[in-house]
């Protein structure tokens, strides 16, 4: 499948197309949860420094690859929008696994000094994009010297959660309801470590090859439905490819895993703001960040109040709330929802 063979297909076959796509990542998102439980267990990393980086990592292929084909195929507005635009949705997935956890308010249950260094992160990384649109269009190569420091300082980042989870200087208080995490034992683990490393590996691959059929679908959606790139790209794409996060979350949490439910989608996030560099790096007219229009500029300041908001959530654990889920779920709901709405308007 390539952009001219969709060209030539009915519209409605396009959008069937991108339906499978976005079934396919479900499915193997699901997989790759209980896959990644194991594996934190057996390898001792841990839950939330799995989950942030190679979970995260895992569950965001498709939406780099998303990003990039749509960078280097000349829509940098898609590519932007698929990144940051899935951030915001990923948020607001783990605001919808708050409400499947019925003891108590997830954010409190799954407290850890790694997740609030992760939120730390985040915003710190999603500053980085905002300095290269207003800053002057410079670049080497075709490529934005920020780029490059988006991804030092996300590698920083990462060594310092490593960090704080080995040698903590505080933890948070431990309740009745606090979820630490412990090894479980479950079919998984009876699996050889190379075997599970190997599925772990096949169904990242899968993610990837389904993140590229989103892409050409949702290009092409866009082409032919007079859809913005900022639309497409922000709001359909955007949750295509972060359903893994969904799927992992629940499933996470379902299994009880919740550290590894908050960590994916924070440090996940974290990984997608690197699809603004891969994107520069993939996009030929020049620096991306200044091929964007201000759908994309919205959407960043949309995701970082939603990260501040989640942020401020793990630190004041609200253990209760109303029917047991806390502050923050119910506003990132609430503004994304009324964000999606004025960027729909807007664009």
């Amino acid at each position: 499948m390539d952009a001219f063979s969709l060209a030539r297909m009915p519209i409605a076959i396009v959008i069937v197309l991108f339906a499978v796509a976005t079934v396919v990542i479900t499915l193997a998102g699901i997989r790759l949860a209980r896959i990644a439980d194991a594996l934190a267990d057996l390898t001792g990393m841990g839950e939330a420094i799995f989950g942030a980086v190679l979970l995260g990592g895992s569950t965001s292929l498709s939406g780099i690859v998303t990003s990039v084909v749509a960078a280097h195929s000349g829509y940098p507005a898609l590519a932007i929008s698929n990144a940051i635009g899935g951030i915001a949705a990923q948020t607001t997935f783990l605001a919808i696994a708050d409400f499947t956890y019925r003891r108590a308010n997830l954010e409190h249950a799954a407290a850890s000094i790694e997740n609030l260094v992760q939120g730390a992160l985040l915003i710190t990384l999603l500053s980085i994009p905002i300095l290269a649109m207003a800053g002057p269009p410079v670049h080497f190569l075709g490529i934005h010297p920020l780029s490059l420091v988006l991804l030092a300082a996300y590698l920083a980042g990462t060594r310092l959660i490593a960090r704080a989870r080995a040698a903590p200087l505080w933890r948070p208080m431990h309740t009745h309801e606090t979820r630490e995490d412990e090894p479980t034992t479950r079919a998984e683990e009876h699996v050889s470590l190379p075997l599970l490393w190997l599925v772990f590996i096949a169904l990242a691959a899968i993610l990837a090859a389904a993140g590229y059929a989103v892409a050409l679908t949702g290009m092409a959606i866009a082409d032919r439905t007079g859809l913005s790139e900022g639309i497409v790209g922000g709001l359909f794409t955007a949750v295509a490819t972060s359903l893994p996060e969904l799927v992992t979350a629940l499933a996470a949490v379902r299994q009880g895993a919740l550290t590894m439910a908050v960590g994916v989608i924070i440090g996940g996030n974290s990984f997608d703001v690197l699809f603004t560099a891969f994107s520069d790096f993939a996009y030929r007219g020049g620096s991306i960040y200044h091929a964007i229009t201000g759908d994309q500029l919205f959407t960043i300041a949309l995701t970082i109040l939603l990260t501040g908001i989640l942020l401020l959530g793990l630190l004041r654990r609200e253990q209760t709330g109303f029917a047991n889920i806390g502050f923050e779920s119910v506003l990132v709901l609430l503004i994304y929802v009324a964000g999606m709405l004025t960027l729909g308007i807007v664009g």
